[in-house]
């Protein structure tokens, strides 16, 4: 067995256990002895950084990761999409980027660029091994119980009720 392999946990209950401090900040096993050369990673003003929030347990709270970046929305090196408008209105967002970027595009080029993105969400909502509905915008609602609903209302508005951000959960 290679050694990342042993050193890889193999339940959420070990993989939670390897977790360590960098700084004060909680970092996955994997980041383990790669740290000083991260901290020391040169970035350029126009270097790009794309920030999702982990689908993993231990990176911390959502509500608290995405406010935290919604402070920053206007800061010129931050763009801040919504995959709900993604779905919406797919072009805008892909114009959106492309002026974030710093590149131009003809109406042409974006309709081929905007196809092409289109083209990719359908092979990813419609691999096989992913589950039916996968990538779809409202798929909670086929999921959610009216008492799991009720609770996460509830907690949404706890974390979420001082911010200005809104969520479309449904299209």
């Amino acid at each position: 067995m290679a050694e990342s392999e042993a050193e890889t946990p193999s339940t959420p209950g070990e993989f939670e256990s390897k977790y360590f401090e960098f700084h004060g900040v909680r970092l996955p096993p994997f980041c383990r002895g790669k740290m000083e050369e991260i901290a020391n990673f040169p970035v350029r003003p126009s270097d790009v950084w794309i920030v999702t929030y982990p689908k993993s347990v231990g990176y911390g709270s959502w509500f608290e990761h995405v406010q935290e970046f919604w402070e920053h929305r206007m800061d010129s090196n931050v763009l801040f999409l919504k995959y709900e408008d993604m779905h919406r209105d797919l072009v805008t967002m892909v114009e959106q980027l492309a002026r974030f970027l710093g590149v131009s595009c003809d109406k042409a080029q974006l309709e081929a660029l905007t196809e092409h993105c289109h083209q990719l969400v359908d092979q990813c909502c419609n691999a096989e091994a992913l589950p039916v509905g996968r990538g779809r915008v409202g798929l909670w609602k086929d999921i959610f119980t009216v008492s799991m609903n009720e609770k996460f209302d509830l907690v949404y508005k706890q974390k979420m009720g001082k911010c200005d951000l809104t969520f479309d959960f449904y299209l």
